[in-house]
Formats: C-alpha cells, sequence, structure tokens
C-alpha cells in the first residue's frame, strides 16, 4: 500500500494508505493501536478493488492531535472526511474498533455506504463493555509506570493468566501496547477507547439497510464472537460467517477471512456494475 497524507477539517495530518486502481472502494479500517497492515494482512488482491485505510489519530504515520479528542465518534468522523473526498458511497469495514467505526456510519450517515464489513466486533452498541477491561487496564497501568514497570504488573496480574489460558492472541496483543511508542498517546488510546462505544441504541442498528457481512470466531475474549452473532441478528440484509481463530491457526485465519471478503466485495460489487 502507499500513503499520503489527509488533512482533517481541524488540520490534523493523518495517513491515509491506498491499493489498487479498481472502481469498487473499499474504506477498510484498523483496530484499536492497530496500523494500516493489520487490514492489509487480510484483504485479499481483487483487480476491481481499491482499497483504502485512514490510520486514525494516533495511530500508524497518522499525528496524535489532541489527545483528549480520541474518540470513536471522532475517527468516523474522520473517515466520513474521506468518503466526502471520494464523492460517492463506498464499501466500509473495519476490524474490532474499525467495525465500530464502520456501524456507526452506517447508522449515521447512511448515505455514505453501500455495503458494510463488521469483522471481530469489540462493540455491539453499549460503552464500555467488559470484553474492554484488559485494555483499559493495560492504559491504566501505561498512565501511571514506566513502560517496564507496567508490563510486569500487568504479567503478574489476573487477567494475563487469564487470557493466556482462553485467548493467547488477544494476550500477546497486548503485550506489544508496553512497547509502542509514544507510551502517553498509546495510554490515552487504550483508557479512552476502551471506556468508550459507537454512541448508537439496538433499534438504529436494527434499521441498517446496507448488505453487510459480520466475520467472527472462538477463542477471543476481547472479540466475543457472541457480539458477532448479535450484530449478524439485529441487521436485516446480513451475513454471518466464523472463521478460524489465530489462536488455532494463523495462517488458516488469514486464508478464511480473504476468502469470506472476497465473496461478499466481489458479490456487492459485481451487482453495483450490473444495474
Amino acid at each position: 500500500m502507499t500513503a499520503r497524507p489527509f488533512m482533517t477539517s481541524d488540520g490534523v495530518k493523518l495517513a491515509l494508505h491506498e491499493r489498487g486502481q479498481g472502481h469498487c472502494h473499499f474504506i477498510f479500517q484498523h483496530g484499536l493501536c492497530g496500523a494500516a497492515t493489520q487490514p492489509a494482512e487480510v484483504m485479499p488482491e481483487l483487480d476491481d478493488i481499491r482499497l483504502l485505510t485512514l490510520e486514525c489519530r494516533g495511530h500508524g504515520l497518522s499525528e496524535a492531535g489532541k489527545t483528549e479528542k480520541f474518540s470513536i465518534k471522532q475517527f468516523a468522523d474522520d473517515v466520513a472526511e474521506v468518503i466526502g473526498e471520494i464523492g460517492h458511497p463506498v464499501i466500509l469495514g473495519g476490524i474490532s474498533m474499525g467495525a465500530a467505526i464502520s456501524l456507526r456510519l452506517a447508522v449515521t450517515r447512511p448515505e455514505l455506504i453501500r455495503a458494510l464489513v463488521v469483522a471481530r466486533p469489540a462493540w455491539v452498541t453499549g460503552h464500555a463493555p467488559d470484553n474492554m477491561k484488559p485494555n483499559a487496564f493495560v492504559g491504566e497501568l501505561l498512565s501511571n509506570m514506566s513502560a517496564k514497570d507496567a508490563e510486569e504488573h500487568f504479567l503478574n496480574s489476573a487477567i494475563a493468566r487469564q487470557l493466556g489460558a482462553e485467548a493467547p492472541d488477544n494476550l500477546q496483543s497486548l503485550k506489544g501496547f508496553f512497547h509502542r511508542a509514544p507510551q502517553e498517546v498509546t495510554a490515552a488510546l487504550l483508557t479512552r477507547i476502551s471506556a468508550d462505544g459507537p454512541d448508537i441504541d439496538r433499534a438504529q442498528v436494527k434499521k441498517i439497510k446496507a448488505p453487510t457481512l459480520v466475520i467472527g470466531h472462538e477463542d477471543d475474549f476481547i472479540h466475543p464472537l457472541s457480539y458477532a452473532k448479535d450484530l449478524a441478528g439485529l441487521i436485516s440484509h446480513s451475513e454471518l460467517t466464523i472463521i478460524t481463530s489465530k489462536t488455532r491457526d494463523k495462517v488458516q485465519y488469514i486464508s478464511d477471512f480473504q476468502n469470506a471478503l472476497s465473496q461478499f466485495l466481489t458479490k456487492v460489487c459485481h451487482a453495483e456494475a450490473s444495474r
């Protein structure tokens, strides 16, 4: 993917990554403390798809701006500005936090979206769900200790032991946060976003009309499969695909993810082209 700067309306310079020259635009957003490499890893090579990922404030190559502005709403507003630049509705999707961003825009700005991908959701509609407590705990530690001391405290905690037994992939991701710079930005992201939510309700989700792919898997504390099933049940024009978890087989996880996206995106883009 190639990156170019994208300036927000309030003057924060973000990185917009692009791949492909297709007529069908797919904006695919990363998760909390992730980067454009995360969605790129699971995105299949499709000739008619132009893939875009906006690295959110404080992520990847993007500036942080004011940390008090970190929120799912703000990140969603930034993505909406990118869609405004494109000038027509897009396929919008995301992983984890990216899924929450996409879900919010599907509710609040449906005119921007022709189809929706909700992958490994960490929220349904509520704020500060229990599954985000490990992220919040790491953010609190990083806010009050050196990264080295914070990591040691975390690894000796009951939360780390639980994740090690139930969701090793989640544990590995959390361990990486202690080595992410700058520390104060990582701490702010983890504390603020873990306490946040898409700020929508279930009745609004039920009104989503866009064709939707929901992706989930087992062995994941932070992205419960029950959330994927719940959202697939709420959204009338949705299909649920359960893929292999990263904990069991990462290579198969990537292959399953790519296959699910390939089938859905091809169907959506061909349907548009035939109109």
